[in-house]
């Protein structure tokens, strides 16, 4: 199974410091795809430390390396060269039984077009990670964390029935309903209007501070990248720039 490793004192990248050891660490991650007789990198040596207990944000122009990332640190994916590491451990040495784990005890995932299984009631797409995980206390738990953000009232309504914002405070709920410990979100607020989008970033933010998760988002808002502990503008590939809070 899937250990914490010790903690490290923090490199610098780019003159930033992080004051904790990072909970996920990318070094000197590239990332290459085949192509129709030339590979494509889409990825450029990317060396990243993302801190338990904040919000990191990744922006960006489309097409500039965002969701790769994001795949990457959520271990659907792995580098071509460089290490992500979680805890100390490179995601590329675990065998499919250990990664299976890790994705479904320690990381959280959030996508923009919510991904809830539409003949599933709110309830019982929440408790579904748990189930899968063959966790105990899965009702209770997935009630606790509808009852966090709010929409305990929906738990017997199918998808369809609610809202956007409603959709995604759902898909929050399912992504932390097993208190991971690092929670990967591909624009979380890009389908949503701004009260909904506030209170879907409210929660993300919450994330961070009350469950301790290291928080790793994906933007092309604004709005989104001001609650972020450290924003990372990525341009073809490559880091262009760090800007912390």
């Amino acid at each position: 199974m899937f250990s914490s490793g010790e903690a490290r004192c923090a490199p610098r990248y780019n003159g930033y410091s992080l004051t904790t050891s990072p909970r996920l660490e990318l070094r000197r991650v590239s990332k290459t795809y085949p192509g129709n007789g030339q590979p494509l990198q889409v990825l450029h040596e990317i060396s990243l430390e993302v801190p338990a207990g904040a919000v990191t944000a990744l922006l960006g122009r489309s097409g500039c390396g965002k969701t790769t990332l994001l795949n990457l640190a959520g271990a659907m994916d792995f580098p071509s060269s460089g290490e992500v590491l979680i805890d100390g451990r490179a995601t590329s040495s675990l065998n499919d039984a250990d990664l299976t784990l890790l994705r479904r005890r320690r990381i959280g995932f959030v996508f923009q077009f919510f991904q809830l299984l539409p003949t599933l009631t709110v309830l019982e797409n929440v408790e579904l990670p748990l189930l899968l995980a063959a966790a105990r206390g899965a009702r209770e738990a997935a009630l606790d964390r509808l009852r966090w953000v709010g929409l305990e009232e929906k738990a017997a309504v199918l998808p369809y029935q609610l809202s956007g914002g409603q959709m995604q405070r759902v898909a929050i709920a399912r992504a932390l309903v097993h208190s991971p410990d690092i929670l990967i979100a591909d624009e979380p607020t890009g389908n949503l209007d701004t009260a909904s989008g506030d209170q879907v970033l409210a929660l993300i933010r919450q994330a961070a501070a009350r469950f301790g998760a290291a928080v790793l988002m994906a933007t092309h808002s604004a709005e989104a990248a001001a609650i972020a502990a450290l924003r990372v503008r990525l341009r073809d590939g490559r880091i262009e720039s760090l800007e912390r809070s």
